[in-house]
């Protein structure tokens, strides 16, 4: 489901959800042309009966959601604030913060100990993930050449705490724990 204000973003979806064909077969049984053509590579993401009606009643419940997701998240932030060694991308924005997932980089860090650091709250029974990946090292984009310290850095020693609207302030606080004693 894509909710967008851009009419133009909205038309391309709309293009793009059906392998690229200017008009849909309800349209076509409904009145409207009987042909049509296919004016950009597309794909099949038409939506199905099922799919659109959970899609409707997650939408009921979407701002409560990103309201507990905003307090989750600076409950976080008040934590993780605390412990040296991680920064928090974005930890003083003032403007709208998506809050879908809690990502921390460590600062002055390595791949191998940001792995030991996962490891240990793995054992202590916090999940956690990585995410941002440098693209550039994905094999679509080998044959150009990109010296991206930066991007880097942050892909290798980036980690993903958990994060949903209910989150309890008591697991915030344990998780901010956990990584505050897996990194000594």
């Amino acid at each position: 489901m894509l909710i967008t204000k851009n009419e133009e973003y909205a038309k391309r979806a709309r293009l793009l959800r059906s392998h690229g064909m200017t008009t849909m077969s309800y349209q076509r049984a409904s009145g409207h042309s009987t042909t049509y053509d296919v004016v950009d590579l597309g794909y099949n993401f038409r939506m199905d009966d099922i799919r659109a009606s959970i899609g409707i009643v997650q939408l009921k419940k979407l701002l409560n959601d990103l309201e507990k997701r905003i307090l989750v998240r600076e409950k976080y932030v008040e934590n993780l604030s605390k412990i040296e060694g991680i920064i928090i991308p974005f930890k003083d924005n003032s403007e709208f913060v998506s809050n879908y997932i809690m990502p921390i980089v460590l600062h002055d860090s390595t791949v191998e100990k940001r792995e030991r650091i996962r490891k240990k709250m793995h054992e202590a029974g916090v999940q956690t993930s990585v995410h941002y990946p440098s693209i550039h090292r994905f094999s679509i984009y080998k044959e150009y050449s990109a010296t991206l310290s930066m991007t880097e850095y942050v892909s290798d020693n980036e980690i993903t705490l958990p994060m949903y609207a209910s989150l309890k302030e008591e697991d915030i606080v344990f998780v901010s724990d956990t990584l505050k004693k897996s990194m000594l």
